[in-house]
C-alpha cells in the first residue's frame, strides 16, 4: 500500500490555504512537507499536527492504494494455526498469539510508526492502509483464527462524548466483513470495558447480535490483566466466536501472581533517561526516554535569553572546541537533541536545561556570559496539563494509556517508554519505533502480550479440540 494526499490538497483549496501555510501553521518541516509533495509516507504525530490545523481526521487527508510495484511475502503452509489480524497496532495480541505457536499469516494497521514497530519485532507480513480500503481478496484465505481490537476511542469511558454517531465505533463492522468472508473457525474482538455501558449495553448486543447472524456462538467477558500475571489492572472486554460448536464460556486459568511496579520497573529509577539503548549491568534498554512535565507548577527560567542568541554563543565556542553535533550528541546519550541547541531556523531551536548548559560548559569551556539567564529558576504554573498522578509502586499499576503516562514516584519525570512498555508485558528486546509521545501510544493502544498468549493458548485448546473430533468422525 502507499500513500495517496488528493484529499489534502483540495481541502486546503476549499479552504483557500497554500502548502507554505499549512508547513508554517502545522510547524512541519520543509523537507516533512516534501514527503507529502511526493507521495510518501509520514509519521503519525504529523498527520495529527495536519488534522490538527484542518481541524480534520486522519482519513480526510489521506487514503492508502495498493501499491502495484510492492512484493508480498508468500505464505507457507508451516503446520501450526493461522491467523488474520486487523488493527493491529504495534502487535501486543498478534506477539501473544505468536508466542503460542500460531502463524500471524496476515495483520494490518493504519499508524505509520506502529506498522514500522510490527515489521521489526514481529512479522513483515503487516500491510499498512485503511482497512476499509482493502478488499477481501486481498487477505488470505481460510484462516484459523481473526483477531480484531478495532479503536477505542469513540467506546471508551474516557471519552465523556461517546457515541453511536462516532465513525471509529462502527470500525468492529470491518471486522464483521472479514470472518464473514474470510470464514475463521473462532474470531476473537477486544475493547475497552466503557462498550458494555454504551447506549446502554445496546451496543455489546448489537456486536454480538450481528455475528450471530453469521453463524458464529458469542460471548463477551470483562477480564482484568493482573489476574493473569500483569503487572497492571487493566480492565478489557474480549469478544469471543466460533463456528465449531465450541463452548462460549472465556476459561482462561487465573493466575493472581502479577508483580508490583516496584518488582518489574524499580531498577530503571534511577537509570538517566535517553534515545539511544542503555546498557545496564550487562543488558541492553531500549526507550527508555520519558517526559519531564510532572507538575501543576515547573521551574522556569527566571531572566529567558533569546534562543538565537544562545544558538550563536553556542556555535561560536563549538566551533572552537573542534567538535561536531554528532560528538556532543553521543557524549549526552542523546539522538539529534544538540542539534536543536545549535539551530534557530524554522523555530525548532531550544536551549539546554541547566544541567545540560553546565555539562556542555564542561564540554565547550566556554565563559559565563549567560550562566544566570540560562541557569537560574523560578517556580512557574502550568496552565494546561493532563493527569499529574504519580504511579503505584507496591502494587499492579494502573491502566497504561495511549497520552501522557502517570509521574514516577521519583518525581523526576514520568514513566518511560520502556517502563510503560514493561508494564504492559512486553519483552525487553522489543524495540518501538517513532517518537516519544508515537511510542506511549503504541505501548497504551497495545493488549498486553502477556494476556493474548494466555488467550491464544485457550484458542489454541479449542482448535485441538475440535481437530480431534473431526479426526474420530474421519
Amino acid at each position: 500500500m502507499k500513500a495517496n494526499y488528493d484529499k489534502l490538497w483540495k481541502l486546503l483549496i476549499d479552504k483557500k490555504m497554500t502548502r507554505s501555510d499549512l508547513r508554517k501553521k502545522a510547524k512541519i518541516s520543509s523537507s516533512t512537507l516534501a514527503k507529502i509533495g511526493k507521495e510518501e509516507m509520514v509519521s503519525a504525530d504529523v498527520l495529527t499536527k495536519v488534522c490538527n490545523v484542518l481541524q480534520c481526521s486522519a482519513c480526510d487527508i489521506i487514503e492508502m492504494v495498493k501499491d502495484d510495484n510492492e512484493e508480498f511475502l508468500d505464505y507457507k503452509d508451516t503446520g501450526k494455526y493461522t491467523v488474520v489480524s486487523l488493527f493491529s497496532g504495534a502487535g501486543g495480541m498478534d506477539l501473544g498469539f505468536k508466542q503460542a505457536g500460531f502463524d500471524i499469516l496476515w495483520a494490518n494497521d493504519f499508524e505509520p510508526d506502529a506498522v514500522e514497530t510490527y515489521k521489526r519485532n514481529i512479522d513483515k507480513r503487516i500491510v499498512l492502509g485503511d482497512i476499509t480500503k482493502i478488499k477481501s481478496s486481498d487477505i488470505p484465505d481460510n484462516p484459523d483464527v481473526v483477531l480484531g481490537g478495532f479503536p477505542c476511542q469513540g467506546f471508551s469511558i474516557a471519552n465523556s462524548n461517546r457515541n453511536m454517531e462516532d465513525q471509529r465505533n462502527f470500525l468492529y463492522k470491518e471486522l464483521l466483513r472479514v470472518v464473514k468472508d474470510k470464514r475463521p473457525k473462532i474470531f476473537i474482538g477486544e475493547n475497552v470495558k466503557g462498550i458494555l455501558s454504551m447506549e446502554k449495553g445496546k451496543v455489546i448486543e448489537m456486536i454480538k447480535k450481528d455475528f450471530e447472524e453469521l453463524g458464529y456462538d458469542v460471548s463477551w467477558t470483562l477480564v482484568m490483566a493482573s489476574d493473569y500475571g500483569v503487572p497492571q489492572n487493566r480492565e478489557r472486554v474480549i469478544i469471543y466466536g466460533n463456528r465449531i460448536g465450541a463452548d462460549t464460556t472465556l476459561d482462561i486459568e487465573k493466575t493472581f501472581d502479577a508483580k508490583t511496579v516496584a518488582e518489574v520497573i524499580g531498577h530503571l529509577s534511577d537509570v538517566h533517561i535517553s534515545n539511544n539503548p542503555i546498557n545496564l549491568n550487562g543488558k541492553t534498554i531500549y526507550n527508555h526516554i520519558a517526559s519531564t512535565n510532572v507538575h501543576d507548577t515547573f521551574w522556569g527560567r527566571k531572566n529567558p535569553p533569546k534562543q538565537e542568541d544562545i544558538c550563536d554563543y553556542l556555535k561560536e565556542w563549538k566551533a572552537k572546541s573542534g567538535l561536531s553535533t554528532e560528538k556532543i550528541d553521543k557524549i549526552f546519550g542523546y539522538s539529534y537533541t544538540a542539534g536543536h541547541w545549535f539551530r534557530k531556523d524554522n523555530n525548532s531551536g531550544s536551549i539546554p536545561q541547566p544541567d545540560d548548559w553546565w555539562k556542555l560548559k564542561e564540554i565547550l569551556g566556554f565563559d559565563d556570559k549567560y550562566d544566570k539567564q540560562v541557569t537560574e529558576l523560578v517556580l512557574k504554573d502550568i496552565k494546561f496539563e493532563q493527569s499529574l498522578r504519580i504511579t503505584n509502586w507496591d502494587r499492579p499499576s494502573d491502566t497504561i494509556t495511549a497520552t501522557s503516562p502517570e509521574i514516577h514516584v521519583n518525581k523526576k519525570r514520568r514513566l518511560s517508554a520502556r517502563e510503560c512498555a514493561i508494564l504492559q508485558s512486553f519483552p525487553d528486546d522489543f524495540i518501538f519505533h517513532g517518537s516519544m509521545n508515537s511510542m506511549y501510544r503504541q505501548i497504551g493502544n497495545a493488549v498486553p502480550p502477556l494476556l493474548a498468549k494466555k488467550l491464544a493458548l485457550f484458542v489454541k485448546s479449542k482448535l485441538d479440540e475440535n481437530a480431534k473430533k473431526l479426526d474420530e468422525v474421519a
